[in-house]
């Protein structure tokens, strides 16, 4: 057996020779093209943009600019360097990049034109400059530093790999994040321009996330197609899953959102930076895409259901759809559907937070009247609304046509409740009111076989992530649970509280369905003793929220004593 030990430059190597090989990359050594290299690309040590590479890549995209206009949207594009804080400026640089970069000038014909030049060809990958740097030098403020690997997509460092050791057991992706931190301070200027950090310990450990990232929300990329999962943080896997030319334009441009949280403890407003993990984004691209299906004039309407389980990000996932369907539909109306007003509250605050992705912002209908008239457009608008304002005023009516058009989406939240049924619950009052829209469900608990109105309503899963996939991932922490009767002591004068409890509980419900419960009630207490009925009812809701369990205790471990 060999004895030899995998080294940093060998991972190096590695990592290289994927980009290289496998993703059509140019790579190249960074001093060659420093000031002093053999090369030069740069004035200095301290110059992080690559310019001619971006000056090059605006003439190419834009062929009739004028040299003075490319020359101030690169002036624009260095001035966020001097922005006041690091994610000040890294959050106005992704708005450059994703919104492109406004500038006036004269044409040819002498006439003042204002217009706005992109950084970056979204829509034709191939029409990019894709470049892998390793050992690229940076010096600022005295501070020399070296980052591993750095990816620039036409001159512009989108991406900083940090490398451990994998033959060092004290060098860890820990200490990988420690050293950006230590480079966000002494060379923020390079991280101006970040989109993603990658740390690196192993082949076999390789973890993605923001520059404001912590520690935790570092996570590795599983998959490469969305389908076949690795168990492990696998670096190749990493990198041909998310470092496609296509598929990082793609993450860059549609799964990076920016959100303001107010700490606590100091009262001070900071920014969040947050990509999407590998389950999000593969979701989502599929609901996208089944949802163009759906919605075409051949389609069913019926977009389907993304079962991901609670923890895992599912608001999130829901705001990466949307800012994608609206590009991709050319801005259709969404309308938000929740069950309760605090849902739509919270979800409506996640919305709002994400105003850039989406473009345009959300809006809460406060009541029918309200909800008809923010439909009442042509496209565009991103509605919110509960699902009880598609109940008309007395039972068996039918709800009023609210919009014809066929390009509404509407989204639905928690998509698997019992009142999604086609003969007086809202599934035929929600078509009544939008007989052309298309409907697609996000849960984070899954669909009962037996529940055959939300499939009717929304079609079969889009995309599952289920607790295994996610414990696994440690996108939330394992639950246990101990299923047991416990001895319970029932004053026999309780016993009619409970009966009237059940009837009121099972209001509404099927004759044939409260005699089936009262049945298997029945058989346990012929087993138990009238005393114990209490368990049994325990032990209902037990099985009823084990489903829907979203919180955790804290300590990783939740136990039901039934």
């Amino acid at each position: 057996m060999s004895d030899y030990k995998y080294t940093e430059s060998d991972l190096e190597n590695a990592l290289l020779q994927w980009f290289s090989e496998d993703l059509g990359y140019s790579v190249t050594f960074g001093p060659d093209i420093a000031i002093d290299g053999q090369y030069p690309e740069r004035k200095s040590y301290g110059d992080v943009i690559l310019v001619d590479r971006l000056r090059n890549a605006i003439k190419n995209m834009v062929r009739d600019l004028p040299d003075e206009a490319a020359d101030e949207v690169i002036r624009k594009v260095r001035l966020v360097e001097s922005s006041a804080g690091l994610m000040t400026a890294n959050h106005e640089f992704h708005k450059l990049l994703t919104w492109g970069v406004d500038v006036s000038y004269r044409n040819e014909d002498g006439e003042n034109v204002a217009d706005t030049i992109p950084l970056i060809d979204f829509s034709n990958p191939k029409n990019n400059d894709f470049l892998v740097v390793n050992q690229y030098t940076v010096i600022e403020n005295k501070h020399n530093r070296r980052p591993d690997v750095v990816v620039f997509v036409n001159g512009l460092p989108l991406v900083v790999f940090e490398l451990k050791n994998p033959a060092d057991p004290a060098a860890t992706v820990g200490g990988a994040f420690n050293q950006i931190q230590t480079y966000k301070k002494e060379i923020p200027s390079l991280f101006a321009y970040n989109e993603i950090c990658v740390l690196v310990d192993h082949i076999k450990n390789a973890l993605a996330g923001t520059v404001s990232a912590d520690m935790e929300r570092f996570v590795g990329w599983k998959s490469v197609d969305g389908e076949k999962i690795v168990k492990n943080n696998d670096l190749e896997t990493l990198i041909k899953g998310m470092f496609t030319k296509e598929r990082l334009l793609d993450i860059v441009k549609n799964f990076i959102v920016f959100e303001t949280e107010k700490d606590s403890r100091n009262n001070v407003t900071k920014v969040i930076k947050k990509l999407a993990a590998y389950h999000q984004y593969f979701a989502v691209n599929k609901a996208v895409a089944k949802t163009i299906d759906a919605s075409s004039a051949k389609g069913d309407r019926r977009a389907g259901v993304v079962w991901h389980t609670q923890g895992s990000g599912k608001s999130l996932s829901m705001v990466f759809y949307a800012g994608k369907i609206i590009q991709a539909m050319d801005n259709p109306t969404l309308v938000l559907l929740t069950d309760r007003n605090d849902l739509d509250g919270q979800l409506f605050g996640v919305f709002s937070k994400c105003a850039d992705l989406i473009r345009q912002t959300p809006k809460q209908a406060q009541d029918r009247t309200d909800l008809k008239s923010l439909l009442s457009v042509a496209s565009g608008g991103v509605v919110f609304t509960t699902i009880q304002k598609f109940m008309p005023e007395e039972k068996g009516d039918k709800h009023p046509l609210l919009s014809e058009r066929r390009n509404i989406i509407v989204i639905a939240d928690e998509a698997h409740r019992s009142q999604y049924d086609f003969i007086d619950g809202f599934a035929r009052h929600m078509h009544d009111a939008l007989p052309n829209a298309s409907f697609i469900g996000f849960t984070g608990t899954p669909i009962e076989l037996s529940d055959k109105n939300t499939r009717a309503v929304f079609g079969e899963y889009v995309d599952v992530y289920d607790i295994t996939r996610a414990v696994e991932d440690k996108a939330t922490v394992p639950i246990y649970y101990e299923a047991r009767l416990a001895k319970i002591d029932l004053l026999k004068e309780l016993t009619p509280k409970i009966d009237a409890e059940f009837e009121e509980l099972t209001e509404g419900e099927e004759a044939e369905k409260k005699e089936q419960l009262k049945s298997k009630w029945a058989r346990l207490e012929a087993m138990i003793g009238s005393e114990k009925r209490i368990a049994l009812i325990a032990k209902d809701l037990v099985d009823h929220f084990e489903a829907r369990l979203g919180a955790m205790d804290g300590k990783g471990k939740v136990v039901w004593f039934v």
